[in-house]
């Protein structure tokens, strides 16, 4: 759920969890009818593109996906983005078989035949169709779909994809124990994120606070949270169920090279509340300014304008897209 998402998903993005994503990074990404999504071998149209009903994806969320995004034709951090599709595929005992060049020869097909330079990817690998019970048959035809959607061009100068500073809000639903369902696997079931954005429909806001089970700050339902004090960048720590985002792992590593002391720990809700600046990161919002917590307005300020922390992180995670990914043409 959490390069959140979203990378919104995001999980759904991230890196969207989600997102991140991400996450399964929801938002942002156009719908286009016309685009052709890679389903098993075929390049289809996506109103033509259609899986069995017996997919254990489907009937089950069976399933590992990963969000990703595109800059200039090129995947971010496709290695990062394979690592966790991998460990995810070992989390649920899915022996695709499938190696990672393979499967990224198919995401730049499918960008190709779009003509996608900036794009959102959604990459999902299912056990395949096995008819009958919960319990998987050990032999494994996967199925493997490849979606992807036009996106603004990233890097410099460019326009967010999400809908402006965020609207945070604690919901009653919590994240569930690591225990019981790995944070770390990215699967097509949702159902926790699901409830949770339910819960905003009353509270106008667009994106759920999550808590583990014990009350802490966990993430949001498609992406990871940052939060700062003055005295550091703050962050739930991967101890708790949180999924390992790889827009989170950026952020923390553009925060570090700046000399920016960050801490990953576990914090009450209301260190979020009272934080000097909050920020949300998947795959598709990069890095999304919150403006209130819980109807709490960040820094008292109220007009959602980005901390200068949050700006500066931003600005170098721009950067960093622009230099790897447009060969600096903007800077």
């Amino acid at each position: 759920m959490s390069d959140a998402t979203g990378e919104g998903d995001g999980r759904e993005g991230d890196d969207g969890h989600g997102g991140d994503g991400e996450r399964e990074g929801d938002g942002g990404h156009e719908e286009d009818a016309d685009s052709l999504y890679y389903v098993d071998g075929d390049l289809v149209p996506a109103s033509e593109a259609t899986v069995s009903v017996e997919d254990r994806g489907f009937a089950y969320g069976d399933a590992a996906f990963e969000t990703m995004r595109a800059y200039g034709g090129d995947l971010f951090r496709w290695e990062a983005h394979a690592d966790r599709l991998r460990d995810t595929c070992e989390t649920l005992g899915l022996d695709h078989g499938i190696a990672h060049a393979d499967l990224k020869r198919r995401v730049d097909e499918t960008l190709a035949a779009n003509e996608f330079a900036d794009a959102y990817v959604k990459l999902s690998i299912t056990r395949g169709v096995q008819p009958g019970t919960l319990d998987p048959a050990p032999e494994v035809d996967p199925t493997v779909v490849v979606i992807a959607k036009p996106l603004p061009r990233g890097g410099v100068g460019s326009e967010p994809v999400h809908d402006g500073p965020a609207a945070i809000q604690t919901t009653k639903t919590r994240k569930a124990a690591d225990r019981a369902i790995p944070a770390a696997a990215k699967t097509h079931n949702y159902l926790n994120g699901i409830l949770a954005r339910l819960e905003l429909r009353v509270t106008g806001a667009d994106e759920a606070l999550m808590l583990d089970p014990d009350g802490h700050v966990a993430e949001g339902a498609t992406s990871n949270l940052f939060f700062a004090d003055g005295n550091a960048l703050r962050t739930p720590s991967l101890d708790g169920p949180i999924l390992p985002g790889v827009t989170r792992a950026t952020v923390i590593e553009i925060a570090k090279a700046e000399g920016i002391p960050v801490e990953e720990g576990t914090y009450a809700p209301d260190a979020v509340r009272s934080a000097d600046e909050v920020f949300l990161t998947n795959s598709t919002w990069e890095v999304r300014p919150v403006a209130t917590v819980d109807g709490i307005a960040v820094d008292g300020d109220g007009e959602g304008v980005a901390g200068p922390l949050t700006t500066l992180i931003s600005r170098l995670f721009d950067r960093r897209i622009e230099e790897n990914h447009y060969d600096g043409e903007r800077l």
